[in-house]
């Protein structure tokens, strides 16, 4: 995987653990008897994937935002229900990264560069690449290569475990917690997954779109797309996904063959697609060149697409708007990305943040209310009514909204930590603590989470809460030995 900051992270944590550079190429596929599974077994697999991941969400690249996440897991999720074995629930997130790329983590984690959702011309030539990711992960190909007997792969693990205890052990060093993410994202990268391994991704990902619902051709298309990347970015960095999973004439050729056999099917891009694609282009421009570039293809978009791509177009345009805190300008692009009926809860969510950021607050709560009613399901128009309530005063009803959301979607963490502003907000520091304590136990920050029980049990005077708290206390402190134990076997 070529990745500045990754890179940059990979060489600082090679030094400050091991003094030396890793780059374990194998040729093959290890064996999967008792010795590979000892080693790495499903369970310490997630353990890593979870320790990785909480210093991957605090990279600066980690694109947290409520559009982009519920599309990529929904889309995860619909894949992962028909893949041809077992990936329980796969957890997609997106870096931002102009670069055409995806990895998996150990655990079932799947990232995908911006880039990669950006560059795809529809919905099934992204479901491939996950489909192909989702096929590494059921495989266990990560796994498997991080344990086969070869000493620079003990040497990569050893690494990542080592960063990964001192961020369990609350050492604070967040360089460190960072460099083991962006070892772990550049594991496929290091493994050098062998032909056999690819082409087995491939067939499993043909398999799982297909019985998803998704375009088959779909994968043919971005292997070609793939290729002339590659070819016209020689030497540039440019074909970065064609790198780390180098295409083959074999494998487009049994890809084509197999295509080519399967009846077709025709699938209809989710509105959402592309939405989250408008949205991902601005998001990964990072200079004012890159966005002023960004905002030029989408004006072109919506001068020459119709329907849902024109609203997209019109609806990346208004969000481009609000980063650069034109909101006037903001409130009438998203008027055009309305304009024949057109609404979706990217759409929603957008409006309620324009209203925020001109002072409309009471204008921000009707639009989230009748957004919550039109779109059920979507966390970010959810977020956006309790935001919308905290910024009118109506701090109370900001909490029921979030208590009724976090009903609906227990394991998000970000509904936690509003909960927890709310509460502060209401002078209730106990719930507060025990909120913001959720939160960082879901983001997987243990040691943090502990600090917030503790400090919650030290305010409150009420029996019942201090046991119930010494409870969580307890519970969190060995969920933290026991990760420290499964860790420490590859020191």
């Amino acid at each position: 995987m070529s990745h500045p900051l990754f890179n940059r992270l990979l060489c600082g944590l090679t030094a400050a653990v091991l003094a030396c550079s890793v780059a374990a190429q194998p040729v093959g596929l290890p064996s999967m008897g008792s010795a590979s599974s000892a080693q790495l077994s499903p369970q310490l697999e997630r353990t890593l994937g979870e320790a990785i991941m909480e210093q991957g969400r605090r990279d600066p690249t980690y694109i947290n935002d409520p559009d982009v996440s519920q599309y990529l897991q929904s889309l995860g999720a619909q894949l992962a229900a028909a893949t041809p074995g077992s990936v329980s629930n796969p957890e997609v997130f997106a870096i931002r990264d102009p670069q055409i790329n995806a990895f998996a983590l150990p655990g079932g984690y799947v990232g995908l560069h911006s880039g990669l959702v950006t560059t795809a011309e529809n919905e099934s030539q992204l479901a491939s690449v996950l489909a192909h990711e989702l096929g590494h992960i059921m495989q266990r190909h990560v796994a498997r290569g991080m344990t086969q007997q070869d000493r620079s792969n003990h040497i990569m693990i050893a690494s990542i475990a080592g960063a990964l205890l001192a961020a369990l052990a609350g050492s604070g060093d967040l360089a460190m917690g960072a460099a083991a993410f962006g070892q772990a994202a550049a594991i496929d990268r290091q493994l050098g997954f062998s032909r056999q391994a690819e082409q087995e991704a491939d067939r499993i990902g043909l398999q799982t779109m297909a019985r998803a619902g998704f375009d088959p051709r779909g994968m043919v298309q971005m292997f070609g797309h793939l290729s002339n990347v590659a070819r016209l970015n020689q030497g540039t960095g440019g074909g970065a996904y064609t790198s780390t999973h180098p295409l083959s004439i074999q494998r487009m050729s049994d890809i084509e063959n197999r295509v080519q056999a399967m009846p077709p099917v025709s699938h209809q891009d989710s509105d959402s697609f592309w939405y989250v694609r408008a949205k991902l282009r601005l998001l990964q421009a990072n200079s004012n060149q890159l966005m002023q570039a960004a905002k030029s293809a989408l004006r072109l978009e919506a001068s020459k697409q119709k329907g849902v791509r024109q609203s997209a177009a019109w609806y990346g345009l208004a969000y481009a708007a609000l980063r650069q805190k034109n909101y006037a300008e903001a409130a009438d692009l998203l008027k055009k990305a309305q304009a024949g009926g057109r609404d979706s809860p990217e759409i929603t969510g957008l409006a309620i943040q324009i209203a925020l950021k001109q002072e409309k607050n009471q204008e921000a709560v009707r639009l989230a209310e009748q957004g919550v009613q039109r779109w059920p399901d979507s966390l970010g128009v959810a977020l956006g009514l309790a935001e919308a309530l905290q910024q009118a005063g109506q701090t109370e009803a900001a909490v029921k909204a979030l208590q009724k959301s976090i009903k609906k979607w227990p394991d998000e963490a970000v509904l936690y930590q509003h909960l927890g502003q709310n509460y502060e907000r209401l002078d209730k520091p106990v719930e507060a603590r025990r909120a913001m304590a959720d939160y960082y136990e879901k983001i997987g920050a243990l040691p943090t989470a502990v600090e917030h029980l503790q400090q919650a049990r030290a305010l409150s005077n009420d029996f019942y809460t201090q046991s119930q708290l010494d409870v969580q206390i307890r519970t969190l402190k060995e969920k933290q030995r026991s990760s420290r134990d499964l860790l420490e076997r590859f020191r």
